[in-house]
């Protein structure tokens, strides 16, 4: 099969790179120049782990094409596919559809054929039959499937999420659109996956309804984790009670800063708003949004009070600046509220990302100091703040911080050391809805206050 799939970004990317180990011919269309050279000349833009080897590969064999114009791509496919950005729009939180409604105007003006359009861009519910419209005027001498095939990619694990899915969701409701589309995904539904067929709206609605629940999760343990500080419970311990429970699962139950990324912040704001315009308010929904801006401006104030009160003028060395691990994206990461927040209380930023710190650079305060290893970033500092779980930081030691750092306060905002260790190297720590051992002494006991979250602050986490 030929495809054509219009956006060369990280769902664009990972999905034609993906659709060509499956045996699909791909072109990808990548408007933007500079990221357009890059994939020409072979250099991958985004960091997803597998992804350069994979692209390599497939280029090679003659399976993977880049251009840049749709014109080029289009001729002689049998599917194409929509996978430009939809950021939330400035001022409302609604998705910014302009990106997918200019691929489907220059669309219109490039097919010579029949064709069948798949949205994988994350689009309100209602897109796919407004673009089954337009085409409808712009194109009425060709017979034109529109069909939805959200995409469920996790940024670090998205390879393997495509090829070993749960499922393929395909909003269609042609039978052109169905059996094209049934025959691309055939190499996976031969391995067992289901392919799950629905209506287009239902379509586009799961994938919003899919991650709002993802992020419902996350924001129900941050608020278990603030209740076990108050009672003397351990979240990690309740969260494996919890995820024994195959009902509820243990995924997604890891207490920190809140999420962030592509999607979880986008998806949820945008649900809000289409349930809004729907006359169906997903109250659930809007608190999680809610929750979740809360729990990350606290942050902030559980650093200073374990510096003792004020960190002006005191080198905290942060440990992570992406959202997640593996991966260089930056978009809504909570390092950034949190970093900014210190900078202006006056202190005095060291840090270090294995991946993202190209990104951040344009995202954090000028005064940050970006450093080569975690090592660098801790050295000297008089506290280390721990808010991306990569994998070389678990890796650090308790005789390694206490090496490496003029203070003795680590902030652990992921839960990925062990508090029994730090409380016997002689290090402050404070994790997240762990209890909080005794002093070490009197000089630490004032830095060892527990946290509590200021007045302004807990009343953002109540709608």
């Amino acid at each position: 099969m030929r495809i054509a799939m219009i956006g060369g970004g990280y769902v664009g990317l990972v999905s034609g790179a993906c659709f060509a180990a499956l045996g699909a011919t791909v072109v990808i269309v990548e408007a933007d120049e500079h990221r357009f050279n890059a994939l020409r000349d072979g250099r991958i833009p985004i960091y997803e782990p597998g992804l350069e080897e994979l692209v390599s590969i497939h280029r090679a064999a003659g399976r993977l094409h880049f251009v840049n114009t749709i014109d080029e791509a289009v001729d002689g496919v049998d599917a194409v596919f929509l996978a430009v950005g939809t950021p939330s729009r400035r001022g409302d939180g609604h998705a910014d559809l302009s990106y997918v409604f200019d691929a489907v105007d220059q669309l219109a003006g490039a097919l010579t054929g029949p064709a069948i359009l798949v949205t994988k861009s994350t689009v309100p519910v209602g897109t796919g039959a407004r673009i089954a419209t337009m085409m409808a005027s712009l194109r009425p001498d060709l017979a034109i499937e529109v069909a939805s095939n959200p995409e469920f990619l996790r940024e670090g694990s998205a390879i393997s999420d495509f090829m070993r899915p749960d499922r393929v969701v395909i909003g269609a409701n042609g039978a052109c659109a169905r059996a094209v589309l049934s025959a691309l995904y055939q190499p996976l539904t031969q391995q067992g996956v289901t392919l799950l067929f629905t209506g287009l709206e239902t379509a586009e609605l799961i994938k919003y309804a899919a991650n709002s629940f993802l992020a419902m999760k996350i924001s129900f343990i941050n608020e278990m984790a603030d209740l076990c500080e108050k009672l003397g419970a351990d979240v990690t311990q309740l969260a494996h009670g919890m995820g024994l429970d195959h009902r509820i699962g243990a995924q997604f139950l890891h207490a920190g800063p809140g999420f962030g990324g592509s999607c979880f912040p986008k998806d949820t704001q945008a649900l809000v708003r289409i349930a809004q315009d729907a006359g169906a308010p997903t109250r659930l929904v809007e608190t999680v949004v809610a929750v979740n801006e809360a729990r990350k401006a606290a942050m902030t104030g559980r650093v200073i009070a374990a510096c003792g009160g004020s960190v002006r003028g005191r080198r905290i060395a942060v440990l992570g600046l992406t959202f997640k691990p593996d991966t260089d994206d930056m978009r809504d990461a909570p390092a950034i509220g949190i970093i900014h927040r210190l900078v202006d209380e006056g202190a005095i930023i060291t840090a270090y990302d294995p991946m993202g710190m190209d990104h951040a650079r344009f995202q954090l305060p000028a005064r940050v100091t970006f450093c080569a290893d975690a090592q660098s970033a801790l050295r000297g500092a008089d506290a280390a703040v721990l808010i991306t779980e990569w994998a070389e930081f678990r890796a650090l030691t308790p005789a390694d911080l206490c090496a490496a750092l003029r203070g003795r306060t680590v902030i652990d905002l992921r839960n990925i050391f062990d508090p029994t260790a730090m409380q016997a190297a002689g290090i402050a720590y404070y994790g997240i809805g762990r209890p909080q051992p005794p002093a070490i002494n009197q000089r630490d006991r004032r830095a060892q206050t527990p946290y509590r979250e200021p007045r302004r602050e807990r009343s953002l986490s109540v709608l």
